[in-house]
Formats: structure tokens, C-alpha cells, sequence
């Protein structure tokens, strides 16, 4: 089931960062258009990892989740940096609301693993 709801967020997201590379918030890095070219590509290598991982041991899932959650926080202080308007609430907010569920399968399945 997380590999649907991470392949949907995913898709989400990389259906609208090409747009999102045109559309900068004002006083924004000038690193940002790269920072989002990169962070496209980084969501579908994750997207692959987390779908590889989908039925191999539980030390390697929450090895992988951990992993993710640290991703996540990147890519969404990216978007807090880089987009404005709606496609910024957008797109952190989907990383909020991935990275609630993750912590939430963390807790649940790998305590302290």
C-alpha cells in the first residue's frame, strides 16, 4: 500500500515541477531552478527505491523509510524556498502530509529498529 500512495504523491509532484521551474517566488535563491530540476529527479529515484523495497525484510524498509523521511524534508525546503503561490502550498503540502504518514509507519512498524 505505501508504494501506491508514494508512486501517486510522486506523480503528483513531478506533474507539476516542470511548471514549477517557471514559476519562482520573488527573492527566491537563484539556485532554485536547479534546486527543483533536482529534486524532480531525486523524487523518482526515491519513488524506485521505495517500490524495490516493497517486499524485502523489515530492517531494509525501515532502513529505506528513515531514509525517505530525511528526503522529504529536503524536497519540501526546497519547494518552501523556491515556489510561491499555489503550486508552493501544493507541493508542501504534500510533503507534510507524506511525511505525517511515514513518521506514523515508523512509529507503528520499526520502533527503534
Amino acid at each position: 500500500m505505501r508504494g501506491v500512495a508514494a508512486a501517486c504523491l510522486g506523480f503528483a509532484v513531478l506533474a507539476t515541477a516542470g511548471e514549477a521551474l517557471a514559476q519562482g517566488r520573488a527573492g527566491a535563491p537563484a539556485t532554485c531552478s536547479r534546486d527543483l530540476f533536482q529534486n524532480e529527479g531525486a523524487l523518482r529515484r526515491q519513488l524506485t527505491r521505495l517500490q524495490a523495497v516493497a517486499t524485502a525484510d523489515q530492517a531494509t524498509q525501515c532502513r529505506t523509510w528513515r531514509e525517505h523521511v530525511g528526503f522529504l524534508q529536503s524536497a519540501r525546503a526546497v519547494f518552501a524556498t523556491c515556489q510561491s503561490g499555489a503550486q508552493r502550498e501544493q507541493n508542501v503540502g504534500l510533503m507534510d502530509t507524506e511525511l505525517a504518514e511515514y513518521r506514523v509507519l515508523l512509529a507503528d512498524r520499526c520502533g527503534k529498529r
